[in-house]
């Protein structure tokens, strides 16, 4: 019987860095676009209705503007989380589940690119 493999190889390691790379790329653009959402300058060219269309904007506005922070921050911690993933390829840690030492599946790094836990493990998490 072979031994149950402790690491992924190096190439493919490579096709997860540029899995990573390309998520990085879109979450990069997602996020600038929040965030340039979020600024005083993108008004939707309010200014010059009247004050009564202004007052009922400013309460959406609040509440579109905490969304679109919240969106923005998780957007942020996902960079976070896609530049950690990287590192640990460089270390050849990638895909190494934190909590068993067993290899995460393909199929899940695949859609969860910067996952640290297998789906067992985070299900015992609760």
């Amino acid at each position: 019987m072979a031994a149950e493999k402790t690491q992924y190889s190096e190439a493919e390691l490579k096709e997860f860095e540029q899995l990573i790379h390309q998520k990085l790329e879109e979450a990069r653009i997602d996020y600038n676009l929040l965030k340039n959402s979020l600024s005083l300058s993108d008004n939707h060219g309010t200014d010059d209705t009247g004050r009564t269309f202004n007052m009922m904007e400013d309460g959406s506005d609040t509440l579109s503007r905490e969304e679109v922070a919240q969106l923005a921050a998780r957007q942020e911690k996902f960079i976070q989380n896609l530049q950690a993933a990287l590192v640990r390829i460089q270390n050849k840690t990638y895909g190494v589940c934190r909590v068993s030492g067993k290899l995460i599946p393909k199929e899940r790094l695949r859609l969860v690119p910067h996952a640290t836990m297998s789906i067992d493990a985070k299900n015992a998490q609760g």
